[in-house]
């Protein structure tokens, strides 16, 4: 079970495609109405495996301060606004749709931000901070912009939208944080991560795959009586991935040391698509399935970027040090 369940989790570039076709298909023959109450169940799966592994004391620790305020102010203070500029060119007559653009670029940062920053051999520690952060902050801006943005296009509901953040977001993080205080004081923290920890991502997949299934089944009709949707939705958001890559990258090439450029990427880029589709669907019923089909989309383009980009890594910030490299000049010293 374990084992192919991490199986899915590594090849989620092939996975979320095949759920989304696979759940459109059973869109089209089945009512799907009834899997609305699977949602809450599969956006816990999602979102407390997640919170069990991240470390919240490593957010105060230091010495990457420049790279956790950059990362923030491109979270923050650019991307949403990008966000919506395209959804309104691109969805004027879809204000749902456009909700989806903007939900998938105001909750940033994953479990898959410390993930990849470790494949490409950047700051680990730093892409905690800023997946800790970027949650936090994320969580709490997102009402906000969301009503200061789209609140003269779409019916909001405020309460019900802060609700659903602290139902979807914070008690899966108090219940993570509480489950790997438990977890580490019964197995210590090299038993925790070694056999324990591991194990929590497999089942936020279940979680991902879901709602994804969920999410498209929902929106089958709509989708097959207009089948050149999920290409013209494609723009926007290879527009919006391809912005934010460019743009970070240029930022750590020349701002930060590698190590931090690499972490500053994936904490800008990837965003939490888990959450945005979590509250699509349960902040605004019905509708919130269209918002949903874009984030749902938005996951092929965020998967399959953040896996292309670590092969290009190298080429723009340079090959990583070796140890050998790093311990050659202190023996010649030591030597000497």
């Amino acid at each position: 079970m374990w084992k192919f369940l991490n199986k899915v989790t590594k090849k989620l570039i092939i996975a979320i495609p095949v759920m989304m076709v696979s759940g459109f298909l059973f869109g089209l023959i089945f009512n799907a109405g009834f899997l609305k109450t699977l949602i809450i169940p599969f956006t816990f799966l999602m979102v407390y495996p997640m919170m069990v592994n991240l470390n919240f004391q490593k957010v105060f620790e230091g010495g990457d301060l420049k790279a956790q305020v950059l990362t923030q102010i491109i979270n923050f203070g650019i991307v949403p606004f990008l966000a919506y500029a395209l959804g309104v060119i691109f969805f004027k007559n879809s204000p749902y749709m456009a909700l989806g653009l903007l939900l998938a670029g105001l909750v940033p940062t994953s479990g898959m931000t410390i993930s990849w920053t470790g494949f490409a051999k950047g700051n680990i520690e730093a892409a905690v901070k800023m997946t800790v952060i970027g949650l936090v902050l994320g969580s709490i801006a997102t009402p906000f912009y969301v009503q200061f943005l789209m609140g003269s296009t779409i019916e909001i509901n405020f309460s019900k939208v802060i609700q659903q953040i602290v139902i979807i977001v914070f008690l899966p993080m108090i219940a993570g944080f509480l489950t790997r205080k438990y977890l580490v004081n019964k197995y210590g923290q090299k038993g925790f991560k070694k056999n324990i920890g591991p194990r929590f991502p497999a089942m936020s997949t279940i979680g991902v795959v879901g709602i994804v299934f969920i999410a498209m089944a929902l929106k089958a009709k709509g989708v097959a009586a207009s089948p050149g949707l999920i290409l013209y939705i494609l723009v926007p958001l290879i527009i919006i991935y391809t912005f934010n890559f460019v743009l970070s990258s240029v930022v750590g090439k020349f701002l930060l040391p590698r190590k931090d450029a690499i972490a500053l990427v994936y904490g800008s880029v990837m965003r939490n698509l888990s959450i945005a589709l979590a509250i699509a669907i349960n902040a605004f019923g019905q509708q919130g399935a269209s918002a949903a089909l874009v984030i749902a989309i938005a996951y092929i383009i965020q998967v399959q970027s953040a896996a292309w980009y670590v092969k290009f890594t190298d080429k723009i910030f340079g090959p990583a040090e070796s140890k050998e490299k790093v311990l050659k000049p202190t023996a010649e010293r030591s030597g000497s």
